[in-house]
């Protein structure tokens, strides 16, 4: 159960600022970033986005623990950035590329602490999922680190198109669209990794209980 419910939590964090943002006056996926929609109408859509995803990370680190598919230090880091994503929900970004219109864009302290949560969580991902890899490395192991390769790249894209706005709205700036190409290649991981345990796990039980029948009937 908690293997199945972290891989629905990236399809379902995704669907949601998708589908919100889509709703949403003068908002472009591609120019605007995810955290923006929390000050937007519906802004408390968001915020729960943001608490439900965290807490389903922390249903995939938990699932992945139990199931002896995850190193400490991995089960470390996916707990870090389900708590950060729990913590961003909350602490609303400031108004940032001219998004919400007409509001002036201004750093406060929760603007701050969202930003401190969002690059932990932009960071514990990738760093996790090489963490978790595991000897013999095969297939596996290279679709992991080209995940969590092309995530950190993405997200130094994000950071260089912000930086180049200098404040303002950034004109036709894709800082969304990087934003958003670590949030699809993480969850692209998250969802195979818990799959991929889930199946193990019940192929395992499966095993097991072939083995238990078989010594009854003997």
């Amino acid at each position: 159960m908690l293997l199945a419910l972290g891989a629905a939590g990236p399809v379902l964090f995704a669907a949601t600022f998708t589908i919100n943002g889509a709703i949403q006056p003068g908002y472009s996926s591609g120019h605007d970033t995810i955290s923006t929609l929390s000050l937007a109408q519906y802004g408390w859509v968001q915020i729960a986005n943001f608490v439900l995803y965290g807490v389903l990370t922390l249903c995939f680190a938990e699932g992945l623990r139990r199931s002896a598919a995850l190193r400490t230090s991995a089960y470390a880091l996916l707990a870090l950035a389900g708590l950060g994503l729990i913590l961003i929900g909350p602490f609303r970004t400031d108004p940032v590329l001219g998004f919400p219109p007409g509001e002036p864009t201004v750093v406060t302290a929760t603007g701050d602490v969202h930003n401190t949560g969002a690059l932990l969580v932009f960071l514990a991902f990738p760093v996790a999922a090489v963490a978790a890899l595991r000897r013999p490395l095969a297939g596996w192991a290279l679709f992991s680190i080209g995940c969590s390769t092309a995530s950190l790249i993405a997200l130094a894209a994000f950071f260089a198109a912000v930086t180049a706005a200098h404040g303002q709205d950034g004109g036709n700036s894709p800082a969304g669209l990087y934003e958003r190409l670590p949030v699809l290649f993480m969850g692209l991981w998250q969802a195979a990794y818990a799959m991929r345990a889930l199946t193990g796990t019940t192929k395992a039980e499966t095993s097991a209980k072939t083995e238990r029948s078989a010594l009854t009937r003997s």
